[in-house]
């Protein structure tokens, strides 16, 4: 089993040693007076983001033997986890980009811990495409193969929408490299503020913000234009992909025929998209996209042939509230219970380690001994382990439209 979706970070002041020292002083007096907003960074669970042996412990626990890892902690500078932080204004950009910068070398040194086991992803910012590319190349050589974490750019955003051709530079260098573009949840909503309403908003629409980023990107041209480019989206569920893959496709059809007709009302809307787009939104989706499928619920698993066996990746969300652990077993039985077990394999292992270039022979070993068995995973739960929160486990569940 390998985990397409892990978070890990550094503890708050681990992180000096990784900035250059001109941001020590600056550093300093933030940390001091920065105070912590997430209960779950706080000891003792906050460890597990940074101790590599109770991690390793913890997840062989759970049966998983490697796992891709996004980032989870504050950086330096940044006001939240960085997952859900808004592009930087120029003024803030130097510290942001220190901070992440600070991140990446820690997530680097972090990976290497446990060779073979970890694909590290990694953190830049959409303010400069020369410092951004720069960075892909030095995480890239770092060893930091679960590539790059995409930001969001929500409405209001002091960059461009990512459908813009400013990225491109981005998009080429993550196509030469092989690096795949990861887009996690949370990381395109706009900020909504803290009332109940607000944050029953965000809850609702959270996930259709981060999907964003697939349409920005298919009819930008994107993939026309960098046809290796692989995007991933992580942590957005992924009943939604079959009726959105529908959908966009529709709007495709719809939008480049009326170009080809003068003088209706559509036809300034398609204008120019077919030449820029090249393929339909379906056949882009077949070649360059994949979902990391996080704690996958039972009726998205019926699902799995139109969202495509090879392009889902499972996750277990780990060390988050809404994650599978410690009943990531039973989490398994939930969804894929008589599910045939190659398919089931693909899912949970198989793809994430084509996508991540994990070594599945080298973590045969680990697996043999704290995998769950085939025949374990086949047995139907009737009824959730007791202290369990994922969502997997919840009732009354059904297919999102997003």
């Amino acid at each position: 089993m390998v985990s397409a979706d892990c978070h890990a970070g550094a503890d708050l002041l681990d992180y000096r040693p990784y900035l250059a020292s001109a941001h020590h002083e600056a550093f300093d007096a933030w940390a001091v007076d920065y105070v912590n907003p997430f209960t779950d960074l706080m000891a003792p669970e906050a460890t597990r983001n940074w101790d590599s042996d109770r991690r390793l412990a913890e997840l062989e626990q759970d049966g998983i033997v490697a796992e891709v890892v996004f980032p989870n902690t504050v950086p330096p500078f940044f006001p939240s986890a960085s997952l859900t932080a808004v592009q930087p204004t120029a003024e803030e950009f130097e510290l942001r980009w220190a901070g992440l910068q600070a991140h990446n070398r820690w997530m680097a040194d972090f990976c290497a811990q446990a060779p073979g086991r970890r694909a590290g992803t990694f953190q830049i910012l959409l303010n400069d495409m020369d410092a951004a590319v720069a960075e892909v190349r030095r995480c890239h050589a770092a060893g930091l193969r679960g590539g790059l974490v995409l930001p969001g750019v929500p409405p209001g955003s002091p960059v461009p929408e990512l459908w813009s051709q400013v990225y491109d530079p981005l998009w080429a260098v993550c196509a030469e490299l092989g690096v795949p573009v990861n887009h996690h949840a949370g990381s395109a909503s706009p900020t909504l503020g803290e009332e109940p309403a607000a944050r029953a908003v965000f809850m609702v629409e959270t996930t259709w913000f981060s999907h964003r980023a697939l349409w920005h990107l298919i009819f930008g041209g994107a993939f026309r234009r960098h046809p290796e480019l692989r995007l991933v989206l992580t942590e957005q569920g992924s009943g939604w992909i079959p009726g959105v893959l529908d959908m966009l496709d529709y709007y495709h059809r719809r939008l480049v025929g009326a170009a080809t007709r003068a003088a209706t009302a559509e036809s300034k809307f398609g204008a120019g998209l077919a030449e820029l787009m090249g393929d339909t939104p379906r056949a882009v989706w077949e070649r360059n996209c994949f979902v990391g499928a996080s704690f996958m619920r039972a009726h998205e698993v019926p699902l799995r042939d139109r969202i495509g066996l090879d392009k889902i990746m499972w996750g277990s969300d780990f060390p988050h509230d809404e994650g599978t652990f410690p009943f990531t077993t039973e989490a398994l039985r939930t969804s894929f219970a008589g599910v045939p077990y190659p398919e089931v394999a693909a899912m949970v292992g198989g793809n994430a380690a084509r996508v991540y270039s994990f070594d599945l022979d080298a973590l045969d070993a680990i697996a043999a001994k704290v995998g769950p068995l085939v025949e374990e995973v086949a047995e139907p739960l009737a009824e959730p382990p007791t202290g369990a929160t994922s969502p997997v486990f919840a009732k009354g569940a059904s297919v999102r439209v997003w």
